[in-house]
């Protein structure tokens, strides 16, 4: 109580002592004696001078000051003002005000810098987009343009440019995909279908299915054990999958020649599990780590499109993991190699196993 009556009062009630001790001393040099009738006069005058000049002074402030002090809250949107009465008083420290004064011009700062971020992210989105639209649709338009000018007359060329043609538009279908596969999961429009799984079959089967693709780089794929036991884990199957493909998929087009891809499994604690890809490709820069799981971000600008892909994979990946309230790291040396690894729920104990050899 004391301590809200100061801060709300300051101002009037300082005022109000100076001014009532200075028209005291003036009273008092007049009234100069040594009686008693003209001490209690002097202790009277003060005491009246004192409440007065109080009252006045805060009911100035109050009608001027306060209404200005008011309003900046108002402008400035840092109080609720719908729940300050007319009767309430109103700090008119001013050193109060200039904190919350600075307080919300730092926040004003904070969300226009955020706003920049955003909008050179939303350009260069946009940039990336177009660029990843046009390639295919324009390799579509050249080949039909060139068959509508009469090379549809030999059976030959028209075949072989309607299976390029046809390329062209799967690119397409595979970009619209991935942009409306990763606009679900950011939303959380996308439904996880819950399944128990052997987390190391359904590695061995993204082996399998990449083997040949592996092979053209010599490129090994890889457990840094034999697993004999299955792991169980709980998750989307499909997705988990889509996940594993696309880093080792990612693994073996930036790998380097007879290299290798090696996935290792290991326990945590709380009942998880945690899946490593490892390779000793080309690596990542340090700069480019925080960019990685960007929509359309590529470490490579001219190498990565050479490869393919949609620019989308590490993001899908990201936001898959995410949404099974799981996390995804990322460590890379240049030139040395980079791992992958993300956690998830297992089934039940995690099985004991025995080292072994590594599996090719």
């Amino acid at each position: 109580m004391a301590e809200n009556f100061k801060k709300s009062y300051r101002f009037a009630y300082l005022s109000s002592l100076y001014i009532t001790i200075l028209l005291t001393l003036v009273q008092s040099v007049f009234l100069y004696t040594q009686t008693q009738w003209n001490f209690l006069f002097i202790v009277g005058f003060a005491l009246i001078c004192y409440i007065t000049c109080f009252v006045i002074i805060q009911y100035r402030v109050q009608k001027f000051i306060y209404r200005r002090v008011r309003k900046i809250y108002d402008d400035i949107e840092m109080l609720d003002v719908d729940n300050i009465e007319d009767k309430t008083p109103v700090t008119t420290d001013m050193r109060t005000l200039i904190k919350e004064v600075e307080k919300f011009a730092q926040k004003r700062k904070t969300e226009i810098e955020t706003l920049k971020i955003r909008e050179d992210y939303r350009k260069e989105f946009m940039g990336n987009v177009s660029h990843e639209l046009k390639t295919p649709l324009f390799t579509v338009q050249g080949y039909i343009l060139t068959l509508l000018d009469g090379a549809m007359n030999d059976p030959k060329i028209l075949d072989k440019y309607l299976n390029r043609a046809n390329k062209g538009v799967e690119r397409l279908i595979y970009i619209v995909n991935d942009l409306d596969m990763i606009t679900k999961l950011e939303v959380g429009d996308l439904n996880l279908n819950y399944t128990s799984f052997d987390i190391v079959e359904l590695v061995q089967s993204v082996f399998d299915l990449y083997e040949m693709k592996a092979a053209k780089k010599n490129i090994a794929l890889a457990f840094d054990m034999n697993y004999q036991n299955p792991i169980m884990v709980h998750a989307d199957k499909e997705r988990i999958q889509q996940v594993l493909s696309n880093l080792v998929v990612n693994s073996i087009k930036y790998g380097k020649e007879d290299g290798t891809t090696e996935v290792s499994i290991e326990n945590l604690i709380r009942n998880k599990v945690i899946v490593r890809v490892t390779d000793n490709g080309e690596g990542i820069a340090q700069a480019h780590i925080p960019r990685l799981f960007e929509r359309f971000y590529r470490v490579d600008k001219s190498g990565s499109r050479k490869e393919g892909g949609s620019g989308l994979g590490l993001a899908i990946v990201k936001h898959i993991i995410e949404a099974h309230h799981e996390r995804i790291y990322v460590e890379s040396d240049y030139r040395i190699g980079s791992e992958f690894s993300f956690t998830m729920e297992k089934v039940k104990k995690f099985p004991v196993v025995d080292v072994g050899t590594k599996t090719t």
